[in-house]
């Protein structure tokens, strides 16, 4: 029995075996194929029950079986895994064409949506025909029969590299290790981060200390450890990964997948693949996503300089250095950040245990949207480091399942995201919950001290909780409208306002305790966090802002004439580059975000998204930061609705207006409070 296919509400993971996937795939596929038959095969005239809500919840059992293994190659991979993901891409790839390039599917979708003005349908029931026309339109349903072969291949071969893409950077980042065996060259970690080293050393039966490129073993080094050398090595060997020219060189796969994005684009009747992603976004075109970076520029790059010259005279005072560089600006802006503020990771990370973040987003959870997590251990997981919990509302009345994951190991790849494994939906009368997952990348315990998190972790946590919260309190009628099915630049929205209760005195006395006494985080703490929430916030918005422009530059012309890729990207770079460029970097070649995930032209939606919870957590600092009232209309007309109306609409539903970019810059310190 095929664990798989046989229905399950929770992912069986315990009961599947790597042997299992591929089977199931096909026999999903083919169940799939079937369906679609069903519907174009109905004599009855096409109907939005017959044709567009009967393709919506056809090939169920396949999406739950692409959850679950997709899911397990980014949190709980192994080669076997990867090479099952190389063989069923390609085939999930033609089944999705085969759906699209289904003409007598497509003549049905046609005729129910010519009959839109007169079928009285609701406003989910109109998006819903929408999406699905378009999906149609837009993936080559209006194609002729050469092109729609053409697409076919294109779409096969772009599966395949974004795999390859990210592999690539998995196994760089697996296979570089710094080991030092002087303890000298620690000199400036603290000793939490010295005995994370020690134990990652002893994991892999070497004496001394370990440092790797995962970010809780990176990030620490980079912005603590004194000698520059070392620095230098471990910067250069992050900002190389997939630039060596080796197996896992990423070069030719950018250019690439680049490539083949824009040749996808024109057979679709769109100048770029940027007009073509945009066309289903809040910002809708190339132009005005340049328009809103290039203003956020004009304001962010005065005080970058400004910040950027303070930082190179400071590490010039300091230790003589002539010419700040990349590696050493996580290191002098945590000095700088020390002396301005008194305030350093160091002492923050006592009153931030895991187990009390945790308890505090969940307690912020309760008291904003009334929401009760029960950890439970009857919930199978694909690892025992990850934990399980039923969500509840105030009646008890059953919300969702939950999965947390947050610790590095060698088969997850880095970062923090958030992802579902079974999305809600309305059918024949029942209300189906979902099940999310929160996966992170957390610094472990240690045998002397919990997982403490810095600041930094402490928001990422409830950053990605806010995408799990816009997953859970999912309220719509079909599956492809619920939760984060939004559009990308409005996806951030709700992981972004979380981060804000961060800094609030009230959020944080929550569960802001030392570890060792209890005692709750000092005021002074808390005001020095608010205080220097705005540090280097010019240089911050620039990285940002690079990163946008940087997608852009590949997604928003015609790549055809691009042949090197760091020559690209460094003049991609010129307008927001102040650290001196290093020859042997490149960060396309490793950025996972547009060449493996989604953000392929909507890097810049976390800016958006930037201006939207600055504009919504103003909303809530006017009247508390727990007014139930505003929360539940949050929840009521952002978080329930998901991808159900157009998202400006459902703002300005809950805000009563358009959202403001001065907010954001006001929040940033970028420009003055309007009086």
């Amino acid at each position: 029995m095929n664990p798989l296919l046989t229905p399950f509400d929770t992912a069986p993971f315990t009961k599947i075996k790597n042997e299992h996937f591929k089977p199931a795939f096909l026999q999903a596929i083919d169940d799939a194929k079937a369906e679609i038959d069903a519907i174009t095969a109905n004599e009855e005239a096409p109907t939005f029950e017959n044709t567009i809500e009967a393709l919506e919840f056809a090939g169920q059992q396949l999406d739950r079986i692409s959850s679950v293994f997709f899911n397990l190659n980014s949190a709980e991979t192994n080669e076997e895994i990867q090479k099952i993901a190389q063989e069923v891409s390609p085939l999930l790839s033609e089944f999705s064409n085969d759906i699209t390039l289904n003409e007598a599917l497509f003549e049905r979708i046609k005729s129910v949506y010519e009959q839109k003005d007169n079928l009285n349908l609701s406003v989910e029931q109109d998006t819903l025909l929408d999406k699905k026309y378009k999906s149609f339109s837009r993936n080559g349903a209006n194609l002729p029969p050469d092109k729609k072969k053409r697409l076919r291949e294109i779409d096969s071969e772009l599966s395949k590299l974004k795999l390859k893409f990210g592999e690539n950077v998995l196994a760089e980042t697996n296979k570089f290790e710094m080991h030092l065996t002087d303890e000298k060259d620690l000199e400036g970690l603290p000793e939490g981060e010295k005995e994370a080293a020690s134990a990652l050393a002893h994991a892999k039966n070497k004496e001394g200390w370990l440092v790797t490129l995962d970010y809780p073993s990176y990030i620490p080094f980079m912005k603590y450890a004194k000698d520059r050398n070392l620095r230098k090595k471990l910067s250069l060997a992050f900002g190389s990964k997939g630039f060596h020219g080796d197996k896992f060189d990423n070069q030719e796969h950018v250019l690439n997948i680049a490539n083949l994005r824009f040749e996808r684009a024109q057979l679709l009747g769109f100048k770029t693949h940027a007009h073509y992603v945009l066309e289903e976004r809040m910002a809708q075109t190339p132009e005005k996503v340049y328009d809103f970076l290039n203003e956020l520029l004009e304001k962010a790059k005065p005080a970058a300089k400004r910040e950027f010259e303070q930082l190179e005279n400071f590490a010039k005072e300091l230790d003589g250095v002539e010419c700040l560089q990349k590696w050493d600006s996580s290191y002098y802006s945590e000095k700088l950040k020390q002396k301005l503020f008194d305030l350093d990771d160091e002492k923050l990370k006592p009153y931030f245990k895991l187990e009390n973040v945790i308890s505090g987003v969940f307690k912020v959870a309760e008291k904003l949207f009334g929401l009760q997590f029960e950890e439970v251990d009857d919930i199978e997981k694909y690892h025992e480091e990850v934990k399980t919990y039923r969500v509840y509302d105030t009646d008890k009345k059953f919300i969702s399942i939950f999965y947390a994951d947050f610790h590095p190991r060698k088969g997850k790849r880095g970062g923090a995201w958030m992802t579902s494994y079974k999305p809600q939906y309305r059918l024949n009368g029942a209300n189906v919950r979902p099940h999310i997952s929160n996966v992170c990348n957390f610094t472990r315990s240690t045998p002397s001290k919990p997982s403490l998190l810095t600041f930094n972790e402490v928001t990422t946590l409830f950053h990605e909780f806010g995408h799990g919260l816009h997953g859970m309190l999912a309220d719509t009628t079909y599956p492809s409208l619920s939760g984060t099915s939004v559009y990308w630049d409005f996806v951030e929205l709700p992981s972004q306002i979380m981060e804000n209760w961060c800094y609030e005195k009230e959020a944080l006395e929550l569960f802001a305790t030392h570890y060792e006494t209890g005692e709750p985080i000092p005021m002074k703490l808390v005001q020095k966090i608010k205080e220097s929430a705005t540090f280097q916030e010019g240089l911050q918005t620039l990285r940002q802002l690079s990163f946008g422009l940087l997608d852009m530059s590949w997604h928003g012309i015609d790549p055809s004439g691009i042949e090197n890729v760091k020559a690209h990207e460094t003049e991609a770079f010129k307008g927001t580059q102040l650290y001196p460029d290093t020859p042997e970097t490149c960060m396309s070649t490793a950025f996972s975000h547009i060449f493996q995930g989604g953000y392929s032209s909507g890097y810049y939606s976390y800016k958006w998204a930037e201006v939207l919870d600055a504009d919504a957590f103003a909303y809530f600092k006017e009247k508390g930061i727990f007014d139930r009232d505003i929360a539940l209309k949050f929840k009521e007309n952002i978080l329930s609705k998901g991808g159900t109306e157009n998202p400006m609409v459902l703002y300005k539903r809950f805000r009563g207006a358009e959202p403001r970019v001065e907010a954001l810059l006001e929040r940033a310190g970028l420009i003055k409070k309007a009086s």
